[in-house]
């Protein structure tokens, strides 16, 4: 079911409550995921889940907003150069409006162009085998995009209505 998104990217949306933030690297297969601490200060990476059906997904997260208290979700949105809406962000927006109906928590949105080859730097510094490189690389990329979102003041994008 497509979602309609507007490429508005000028509309910021500060969120001035507490609690903690999810922040989600989308993938088709696996989704990173980091969790702020209440205060909205730190992030840590939390787990790179494997997706499984629409379902079982949506117990996963109802049952992550439940355990880790989160207020907020925020995914990284993988924009062109130009700035303009890739495919997959559009996929992004899909899954934010899905998630949002899953678990009645607000998404914003914010650009993740180089968080995962940013998280793969990261990784291979560290000198790990590719498989554990692979294990983390998500959840260090959705910590990447959530300490962003963070430092910015909790502002991202959130107005999306109206492109097809």
């Amino acid at each position: 079911m497509p979602y309609p998104v507007s490429a508005n990217r000028s509309t910021m949306e500060h969120s001035s409550t507490s609690g903690r933030v999810a922040g989600i690297d989308f993938g088709t297969v696996r989704i990173g995921i980091a969790i702020s601490d209440p205060d909205r200060v730190f992030s840590c990476p939390y787990e790179t889940y494997n997706r499984k059906s629409p379902v079982r997904d949506g117990e996963y997260f109802k049952r992550l907003v439940g355990e880790e208290r989160v207020t907020r979700f925020v995914l990284g949105l993988p924009l062109h150069l130009s700035g303009d809406l890739s495919e997959k962000a559009k996929e992004v927006l899909q899954f934010g409006h899905w998630l949002t109906e899953q678990t009645a928590i607000p998404v914003d949105y914010v650009d993740e162009r180089y968080t995962s080859v940013e998280a793969e730097r990261l990784l291979r510094s560290t000198g790990l085998t590719d498989k554990k490189r692979k294990e983390r690389r998500d959840k260090i990329a959705a910590q990447i995009l959530l300490s962003a979102y963070l430092e910015s003041g909790c502002r991202g994008m959130s107005d999306y209505e109206g492109l097809e």
